[in-house]
């Protein structure tokens, strides 16, 4: 965790993994820079990256009012050299059940907070809207919890327990 000297503010690092890093984990990293004012730095990346984000991705966000201007497909390999920030937590974002999710090595708290991918959504222009509004919504039910979470009352046990658990909730 880092460290902001000028307020002694416990900043924490997250980073969302998905496989394509153009929908779920995007989404989850500006709601989590939003709803985490500050407290929380989040970051995003995908095994195999898609190379774009989502179109539907950008219009949800600009239509939240949310930052998506530098928001961009990246590989998970940005944030494994020795210039990369410090990783407190990772979140892996992926449906397990349809397809492979990264592994991330090392010691930051991990969970695995699954779901369908609403860029694999096939219909209409409004019914991959309604995808992405939902998994935007699914992901922010469990920002939040993440959020309030009292991180410095919680053994890294018991944090753990908590992460999975939210995990588990909403689907």
């Amino acid at each position: 965790m880092k460290l902001a000297k000028e307020n002694l503010v416990v900043v924490r690092n997250v980073l969302f993994l998905c496989t394509g890093n153009s929908a779920r984990s995007i989404l989850a990293e500006a709601l989590l820079n939003d709803l985490g004012r500050g407290a929380f730095r989040a970051y995003s990346a995908g095994s195999q990256p898609a190379g774009a984000v989502n179109p539907f991705a950008i219009e949800l966000l600009q239509q939240r009012g949310l930052f998506s201007d530098s928001m961009r497909s990246k590989s998970w390999d940005e944030f494994t050299g020795p210039d990369a920030p410090g990783i407190d937590f990772v979140f892996t974002v992926c449906d397990a059940a349809a397809e492979s999710c990264p592994v991330w090595p090392g010691r930051p708290q991990t969970a695995h907070w699954g779901m369908s991918d609403p860029a694999s959504v096939v219909g209409t222009d409004e019914e991959k809207r309604l995808a992405f509004v939902a998994a935007y919504q699914l992901l922010a039910k469990k920002i939040e919890r993440f959020i309030h979470l009292p991180f410095d009352s919680m053994s890294r046990t018991l944090l753990q327990t908590q992460l999975d658990e939210i995990g588990r909730e909403y689907i």
